[in-house]
């Protein structure tokens, strides 16, 4: 099975690094509430670069900058491609198919996690945060 590819932004701003919040209520009734940094897959000749701009003007009405690569996460069914980015246009706010999809049981929201509180919530991909903030202190 070939590996789903995305590429995914690291915005942080005054120490805070702004991420997806998710709650999805499961088909038990269960609630699992979690983070992930915003971006998406590749789509068909489309380069990393082209897909983590896409993809957060698509979910957070922003333009970016690509300020560097940061590196990989590879996982069982997928290969996440991190680049370190700024706002250069816009205030993030909720869109696509996230705003599309977004219900009380499929609930979506752009939020600003202090760096202190990282370690506190469940977001993937940690190691390429904390990566990019000790960057920021040189």
């Amino acid at each position: 099975m070939e590996k789903r590819v995305s590429s995914r932004g690291i915005i942080i701003e005054n120490n805070k690094v702004i991420a997806m919040f998710r709650r999805k209520v499961k088909d038990d009734g269960s609630v699992k509430e979690y983070y992930v940094i915003p971006g998406g897959g590749l789509e068909e000749g489309e380069t990393l670069e082209d897909s983590v701009k896409r993809e957060l003007k698509e979910e957070f009405s922003v333009d970016i900058e690509i300020l560097g690569y940061l590196g990989q996460d590879e996982g069982e069914n997928s290969i996440a491609h991190f680049f370190n980015c700024k706002i250069i246009d816009g205030v993030p706010k909720l869109g696509g198919e996230e705003l599309e999809r977004c219900s009380k049981e499929n609930y979506y929201e752009i939020r600003k996690i202090s760096i202190d509180d990282i370690d506190k919530i469940d977001i993937l991909s940690k190691n390429m945060i904390k990566k990019e903030y000790v960057k920021l202190l040189k």
